[in-house]
């Protein structure tokens, strides 16, 4: 890894070099906070350091001119309040409204609630894909039983396949996202010209992965065959609001669900291996958003009734993703965020972070605040603490499937964590 100042170069190296040894990994993780420090402080200066396209090159031209605000920022006392993107309330302008008057001053970026056919996330896009020309449901194969983690059925999904002999083509598909964004942005900058939402903040565009609807509902043997054409709409969705939208005013957020569950055997295998099918989209989508607009990951373990549909057993999967990722995405990320449960404020949950190989430039936020469960929030996070630098907070999941009545409270316990820091 090359940077552009010896004292930052000295301190990258002796991280980098020897933190690989687990004898000495607990020990390096004041080193990662003089790392990160030392980075954004240099960004304050001509000196700042680049890590282009992953390579560990020293970008040039636009991209060195390019300052990360992201990075060059300091929240080891005070992280920010990073909403992942669904939240109960009625449309995008009471979400930008309420957000911004509750927690607006603690926020970066502010998504629009995932309000109206995105309550539920991905389960309209079960009917975009069996309204496609080249999918029809498979009428003799049982359904997919989709269960939370307790056993608990959430609902049956038809199962589909491709009709013989199809191919689907990427302009069949009709998601919407793009025309949703659009909306929502009009909303957006009309407050934030009126200051309601805080001047600087950046409209937050959250977006399920291609490979969500397609393992949800996809017999194993078709998925290859959506997924391709899949991600083809999907990159044009994303071409389509980076062409309408100012770049330096938005950011966009992956939201990677079912990728994780594969990881965990919640699904049936296919004819291709759950990594390297998962990781191959996932560098595809992440390299499809131009640099000047901000990137990021949300890990989950999903909330169709608010609850994980596995509970994971740590951290070390998401881990695992997570640096498989920042090795195949070629443009800097700005952020990954992963969930926290409940009850989890033992060191054993959050060792894998001590694993995590995040760029400079990188923030993890943690999905750690749970409603009425104060010392919680405030254990959860110290016990993270011990493990990783931690730069926001957040709630594990979106809130949308959750009680609205929860609201208030869980938007008042992001404020107090990142208030006092905890």
């Amino acid at each position: 890894m090359t940077v552009q100042t010896p004292r930052a170069s000295l301190v990258v190296c002796i991280y980098y070099g020897i933190s690989s040894r687990p004898i000495l990994r607990r020990k390096l993780m004041s080193i990662r906070d003089v790392v990160v420090s030392v980075v954004r402080a240099e960004c304050s200066s001509a000196a700042a350091l680049r890590w282009h396209a992953g390579s560990g090159a020293i970008a040039s031209g636009q991209e060195r001119a390019r300052e990360d605000s992201t990075m060059c920022a300091d929240r080891s006392d005070h992280p920010i309040v990073h909403m992942v993107g669904s939240i109960p309330l009625p449309d995008a302008e009471t979400v930008f409204r309420t957000l911004s008057s509750a927690v607006g001053r603690h926020m970066i970026r502010m998504p629009d609630g995932e309000t109206g056919i995105r309550k539920t996330w991905i389960k309209f896009l079960q009917d975009v894909l069996a309204e496609n020309p080249a999918i029809e449901v498979a009428l003799d194969v049982a359904p997919f039983r989709f269960v939370q983690w307790d056993g608990k059925l959430i609902r049956e999904i038809p199962r589909l396949r491709l009709k013989p002999g199809a191919k689907p083509d990427p302009a069949s598909f009709r998601t919407g996202y793009a025309d949703m964004a659009l909306a929502s942005w009009a909303i957006f900058e009309r407050l934030q010209k009126a200051g309601v939402i805080p001047a600087g903040v950046k409209f937050q565009i959250s977006l399920p992965t291609p490979t969500a609807p397609t393992y949800n509902n996809m017999l194993p043997t078709d998925r290859s065959g959506v997924l391709l054409a899949l991600t083809q709409h999907f990159i044009s969705e994303v071409n389509k609001i980076v062409a309408a939208l100012p770049n330096d005013r938005i950011a966009l957020q992956w939201d990677v669900c079912q990728e994780v569950l594969a990881w965990e055997g919640y699904y049936e295998k296919g004819p291709v291996d759950f990594r390297t099918e998962t990781l191959d989209v996932l560098a595809r989508v992440g390299d499809a958003v131009p640099a000047g607009i901000e990137l990021g990951y949300h890990l989950c373990y999903g909330s169709p009734a608010d609850e994980h549909l596995v509970q994971p057993k740590d951290m070390g999967i998401m881990v695992e993703m997570t640096n498989a990722i920042v090795a195949g995405v070629k443009r800097p990320i700005q952020f990954f965020h992963m969930p926290v449960p409940k009850g989890r404020t033992d060191d054993a949950y959050f060792m894998p972070l001590e694993r995590l190989r995040l760029r400079p430039e990188t923030e993890l936020y943690l999905g750690l605040i749970h409603y009425d469960d104060a010392a919680g929030d405030k254990a959860r996070l110290a016990a993270a603490r011990r493990h990783a630098r931690v730069d926001g907070i957040a709630t594990e999941c979106g809130m949308a499937r959750g009680d609205p009545a929860r609201l208030p409270a869980l938007l008042a316990a992001h404020v107090r964590v990142a208030g006092a820091g905890a």
